[in-house]
Order: structure tokens, then sequence, then C-alpha cells
């Protein structure tokens, strides 16, 4: 069983000893941690909130992307945009309108689809499944796969570059909590499935490196009859989460972690009760950012401690960068007009450096930086 030494912790000066809670009167807390928030970790009480600058410049700014305003839809994932990237991960933001002309394999790690909006079909070598708006589909390194949407798709794709993703250790949560894994959804070997079974020329578009090549089959290559085994696509939605929570601590984003993979993880944040007790927090608290860049793509509803920031959008906090709520948030850090969050979002912490791509650029919200700007005032 894992376990801690008993040591005392460090107090200097006029500080809470509950950290998120019972702040000094006029104070606002800051956090800086290792390893995320899985680390050894300080709490600073500071006498103006941290992110009150009047300026900001350089290369370390935190950038905002409204990545629905994007109108170019593509018939394979291939030619989706890349939104972000770096060694462990890209991220492309997909419209797709019609059927995939193709199927799409990635030879270059497992993929991750977020359905950001629409309905429509999956189908791979595995089988069938019906996707909505909210769902996550793990799609494992290899996987043949084509989409047939209903109406216009919008897709967030998460890559594990040279890697897959497992399901986080919840340690004394136990493997059921925020969601049992009989919530999983494999595909089917259905009637639907069978249905699209032919002899039809069909084009396979396989991605590795960046590249694509592509395999041409006089049949349809989803033409199993049945499979068995612990390795499959699986799919879940967003509103079958039960977020961890506690009446009288604002816990940590890591808590709501969703997948891992090796150099980056995934969270969702769902809707949740507010914090209760009086000197809790109940907004997100200040931290420095020091080991991992932070991607949040706001998916649905309210973003209570966001300003302007609507559905379809991400903003990325680099590696350095102090932040938290937006000034009309922090108006709230100890009470809130209603009793429950009313937000969905996907959250990509990586712990290597994000490169932007001219897709993001072109659609950037350059005044983002400037968001905090009246917690000065």
């Amino acid at each position: 069983m894992a376990t801690k030494w008993i040591t005392p912790s460090h107090v200097e000066g006029t500080a809470s000893r509950q950290a998120h809670a019972d702040l000094p009167e006029g104070t606002y807390e800051r956090e800086i941690s290792k390893e995320g928030f899985f680390g050894p970790a300080a709490f600073m009480y500071h006498t103006h909130p941290p992110t009150g600058w009047t300026s900001f410049e350089g290369p370390l700014r935190p950038r905002a992307f409204d990545l629905a305003s994007q109108n170019e839809a593509t018939g394979t994932p291939w030619q989706a945009p890349r939104i972000l990237s770096n060694k462990a991960t890209e991220l492309r933001y997909w419209k797709l309108a019609a059927a995939m002309p193709a199927l799409a394999r990635n030879a270059d790690g497992d993929q991750l689809l977020f359905v950001h909006a629409g309905t429509g079909d999956l189908f791979c070598d595995y089988g069938h499944l019906a996707y909505e708006a909210g769902d996550y589909i793990v799609l494992p390194r290899g996987t043949m796969w084509r989409l047939e949407p209903d109406g216009q798709n919008d897709i967030l794709m998460i890559e594990a570059t040279n890697s897959h993703y497992k399901l986080p250790d919840k340690g004394l949560l136990g493997p059921h909590a925020i969601f049992d894994p009989a919530m999983l959804d494999a595909p089917e070997i259905n009637d639907k499935f069978k249905a699209q079974q032919g002899e039809g020329e069909t084009r396979v578009e396989i991605k590795k490196r960046g590249q694509v090549s592509v395999a041409t089959y006089p049949h349809n290559p989803l033409d199993a009859i049945g499979w068995h085994g612990e390795l499959a696509p699986v799919r879940i939605n967003v509103r079958h989460f039960r977020p961890l929570m506690s009446h009288r601590y604002h816990v940590p984003p890591s808590a709501h972690t969703t997948f891992v993979s090796d150099r980056f993880v995934v969270c969702t944040f769902a809707p949740r009760p507010f914090e209760t007790d009086p000197g809790a927090l109940k907004i997100p608290f200040f931290h420095n950012n020091d080991d991992y860049d932070e991607i949040l793509f706001y998916h649905a509803g309210d973003f209570f401690s966001r300003d302007n920031i609507h559905p379809g959008m991400m903003t990325v906090h680099p590696t350095g960068f102090t932040h938290g709520p937006h000034p009309k948030a922090l108006k709230n850090m100890l009470v809130q007009p209603k009793p429950a969050t009313d937000e969905y979002a996907v959250m990509i912490d990586t712990r290597d450096p994000i490169e932007f791509h001219e897709a993001a650029e072109s659609v950037e919200w350059a005044g983002y930086v400037d968001s905090w700007k009246t917690a000065a005032e």
C-alpha cells in the first residue's frame, strides 16, 4: 500500500495552514509545485492577484484560438489542419461533412477522437460504434477505421505519438471512481457492420512519421466476422463522468485525469457542485506552470473561471506562466451565485513544449493575454 512519511510542513509569516482554504484576509493564494500537482508544493499568500500585470510581452504569453471559426472540411483526418504538436503528441481540429472516402490508419501512435459536435457511425477492424457529441473514442495504433457523419462533425484529434493511452492509477479511490471501466463501450460485429462489407475497391490511408501511404484493396478490409481479446477501441461520453470533488477543498485539475500517455495526460472537466465550506476556495487557484504546458479545449457550458471564452475555443498556458481565474471569476472566490459548475472541457497537459502551427495562429485571439489586466485595478 502506498505510504507517506509523517513530516511537518514549514509555515512562514502570515499563511493558511491548509492549502486552498482559510486564506488570510485580503490575500490571494498561489501554488508552486513540482510534477504538476503530484510533487512537493509551496503556497504563497499575496496582497495582489498574481496575474495583475499591466502589460505582458514575449513568447511566454498565454494564447487562445477560436477553432470553431475554421471553415475547411476535409474527408480524411490526415488533411485536417494541425493545431499544436510536439514529439509526444499532435493535435488536429477536424471538420468532416460527409462519409470518409477511404479508411484511415495511424501507424504513428494511438488516436483519441473527441467529438465536439455532431453524430454518426464509426466502422473499424473491430466492428461498429455509433457516436455523438461529448464522446471520447480511443483508437489503438494500427486500427483501420472510417466515419460516416449524419451531418457536419467537429472533432478534436489527440495523437499519442509513438505511444499509447492508458487509464490513470486512481490510487485509494479505486479503479471505479470518476467512471467505471464497465462504462467503456467496444465496437460490435452487428448488422450495420456486416452491411458495409463488400467487394468494392477500398483505399486505406496510412500515416507514418507524418507522411501518408495508400494501400488499395479489391474489397473492404473491414471484413472481420468476429474477434476476442483485451485490446479494442473504446467509447465513453463526458456526461457519464462522476467528477472527484470535496465540499471543503478545491481539488487540483490532475484529479480529473481521464487518459495518460508517456509525456502528457488528458483530463476532463465535467459539472460538479461547488465547495460549500465557507473558507474553501470555490474557483481554480493561482498556480505556476513549471513542468507542463497546459492546453484547454472548451466543449460546452458556462466556463466559470474564464471571460470571453465560448465552445470550440482552445487556450494554451505555457510552462513558466503563472495563471489563474479571470477578474470576473475572482469576485466569486469564496461565494458562488449558483450551486454547481456547468461546463465541459478537455485539458491536455504536456511535459514537452508545444509548437504552434499556422492553422492555430490564423484563428488566434491576440487579446487573450490582456484579459487578466483588470485584476490589477
